[in-house]
């Protein structure tokens, strides 16, 4: 890269940052690497909540699920079943968490969508049960108003308009 002057341009500390980051993740991914097609891969978390904890990857960047392609988030999805049958096996683990920490608030820190398998244990204690205190869903008309509100907002693909029929439903249509 040059600049106006005809001297190497710098490169921005921040894309510095971002191509040294590259490196590496291409350097551990090699390592880590547990299944890979033409959409996307899985790897081993290098921060893992648990031993086995992989994250199914895009190879196609997008910032958020909403902005994943269906058809990519599909792909992604297909794998789930067998990869984590494969890791629970690895593990000797008997169930996991799929889990999505989409946008900041939600816990994302990677703003490259990716899904987590995370392998569980009996008594693991990897979520304190009171950060997820449920409450009963009341169904009154704050409730019927935010159903309303959601099914009004959804923006359907075409494709998934018309797959409509093929399956079931517990709510009918």
């Amino acid at each position: 890269m040059m600049s106006e002057e005809g001297a190497p341009a710098r490169r921005p500390k921040k894309k510095l940052l971002i191509a040294s980051f590259a490196r590496l993740f291409e350097a551990k991914l090699r390592l880590c690497k547990v299944y890979e097609d033409d959409v996307c891969l899985c790897i081993l978390d290098s921060n893992p909540l648990s031993h086995g904890h992989s994250l199914i990857i895009p190879k196609r960047h997008f910032s958020s699920l909403e902005a994943t392609p269906p058809e990519v988030v599909g792909a992604m999805c297909s794998k789930v079943p067998f990869i984590s049958k494969a890791v629970k096996k690895a593990t000797g683990c008997d169930s996991f968490n799929l889990l999505v920490n989409n946008g900041a608030a939600a816990g994302q820190v990677i703003f490259h969508t990716h899904i987590h398998i995370i392998p569980r244990k009996a008594s693991d204690c990897l979520w304190a049960s009171e950060s997820l205190r449920r409450r009963k869903l009341k169904l009154d008309q704050e409730a019927l108003r935010l159903a309303r509100s959601i099914r009004d907002r959804l923006q359907f693909v075409e494709s998934f308009d018309e797959s409509k029929g093929q399956g079931s439903s517990l709510l009918g249509s």
